[in-house]
């Protein structure tokens, strides 16, 4: 076993001012900075491992933090060790004897954080994009980095087993494929302080681009809502697929009721109509939308793959978006995306917000190479702001769909301009902004 090990991790709390344009917001994140937490791990061979935890802005620093105080159980690491067993570190983490009674959140956040940067060096030793490192694991080696503890009652070791056997015949020809065509994505365009003529110039821009699938922010208020939907849908062409998002903004009898009113538009998904662990309230809204041909979305403030577990196995959802930073990593996010695979749930993964895209289409591809395979129903989100001049290799669309990256790990390195810009508190962008140290409400 070679001698390489973590020798430096260094934290980064980068906000960008989004709120000015009101780019990402919604029903009850009104005023969203879009932030993230940037790690970099160096390791004894000179490479750099790179992940991102994403946050809106306030509670950044919190992440930051709890990050900060995790990597005393990571310095000095072996990266050889874990790439021999990648489950035992995240175990270590994830059980915690002290750390574990905080239940999920920022700690699964900041673990994850970690867990990341680590399988971005293991990449870059591979010289593989991290999508390619994950196709190339045996089904041992991935069964290996779960926790089953809590999830083998909705699915078994020797199904996963199964489930990535059957696979790996057809790997080629799908991964051939993939790379031919793209992963198919769709555009949150409908941002809700965005006007109308705004929404709809931005929805011809990306269709000029390929773009037929477009999301818009609902939930403040029925009548503006029908307005707008009525608005987008005369001015698109029929076949244009239209996806609804409320950011858990109702309850569940509000969402269905809602929901209804909105039926006749020809919805393809209404994504989180109410609170992110809600299980029965989904089954509940699942059942009466479902009738009016509306299917339900949720996944990216889902926090465990416990909670997971629950919304697929019952099918609560139909469709599954997992979030890059949300959980404890790859070994997380391989879970949720073989329990998924059973219950032929597709897998939508979230983008909406810095670095995500960069990082989902790494799992959907691993899903639709590895895992369940490809169909019409798997749609990844792109947003198509914060790209170029923040990262080095920044994502590529081509007619609609993702370009697969080819560059080492997850492709996250950042111009160190934008860095060093963007730092919070004290960068320029930030330096001379009032209300810029604390907590405040409504984004006042």
């Amino acid at each position: 076993m070679s001698d390489n090990k973590i020798t430096d991790i260094k934290i980064y709390d980068l906000r960008v001012p989004t709120s000015d344009q009101l780019m990402g917001s919604d029903p009850f994140h009104v005023k969203p900075d879009y932030s993230a937490v940037l790690i970099i791990i160096e390791s004894s061979n000179r490479k750099k491992g790179l992940s991102i935890v994403f946050t809106i802005g306030a509670g950044n620093d919190w992440i930051a933090y709890g990050i900060n105080q995790l990597i005393p159980l990571i310095q000095g690491l072996n990266i050889e060790s874990f790439k021999e067993n990648p489950g035992e570190l995240y175990q270590t983490l994830l059980n915690h004897h002290q750390l574990r009674w905080l239940g999920d959140g920022v700690y699964r956040m900041a673990m994850g954080g970690l867990l990341n940067a680590i399988w971005d060096l293991w990449a870059k030793d591979e010289e593989k994009p991290l999508w390619k490192l994950l196709i190339d694991l045996s089904p041992d080696k991935i069964i290996k980095c779960i926790d089953w503890r809590h999830l083998e009652d909705s699915l078994t070791k020797q199904e996963a087993y199964d489930i990535l056997e059957k696979n790996r015949l057809n790997k080629n020809n799908s991964e051939k494929k993939l790379l031919e065509n793209g992963l198919s994505a769709y555009s949150t365009a409908g941002w809700l302080g965005l006007s109308n003529n705004q929404i709809l110039k931005k929805i011809n821009q990306l269709k000029n681009e390929g773009f037929n699938a477009f999301k818009l922010k609902v939930g403040q208020d029925i009548d503006f809502d029908f307005s707008r939907i009525q608005f987008i849908r005369e001015n698109v062409d029929p076949d244009t697929l239209i996806m609804l998002d409320a950011n858990q903004f109702w309850g569940v009898n509000e969402a269905i009721t809602y929901m209804q009113k909105l039926a006749k538009f020809n919805i393809t998904w209404i994504e989180e109509p109410t609170n992110r662990d809600d299980v029965l309230g989904f089954i509940k809204i699942s059942k009466e939308l479902n009738k009016v041909g509306i299917l339900v979305a949720a996944g990216e403030h889902i926090q465990s793959p416990v909670i997971f577990k629950q919304m697929l196995t019952t099918r609560a959802i139909q469709y599954a978006q997992i979030d890059a930073s949300r959980l404890g990593g790859v070994n997380d996010i391989m879970a949720i995306i073989l329990i998924a695979a059973k219950y032929k749930i597709p897998i939508c993964p979230h983008g909406g917000g810095l670095g995500l895209c960069n990082m989902i289409r790494h799992f959907a591809i691993w899903d639709q190479v590895a895992v369940s395979g490809h169909s019409n129903n798997q749609l990844v989100e792109y947003v198509d702001f914060l790209q170029d001049g923040v990262f080095i290799d920044p994502v590529k669309i081509s007619k609609g769909s993702y370009v697969l990256p080819k560059t080492p790990g997850w492709g996250l390195e950042m111009h160190n301009e934008f860095i060093q810009k963007h730092l919070f508190p004290d960068g320029p962008i930030w330096s001379n902004r009032l209300n810029k140290s604390g907590v405040t409400f409504l984004g006042d």
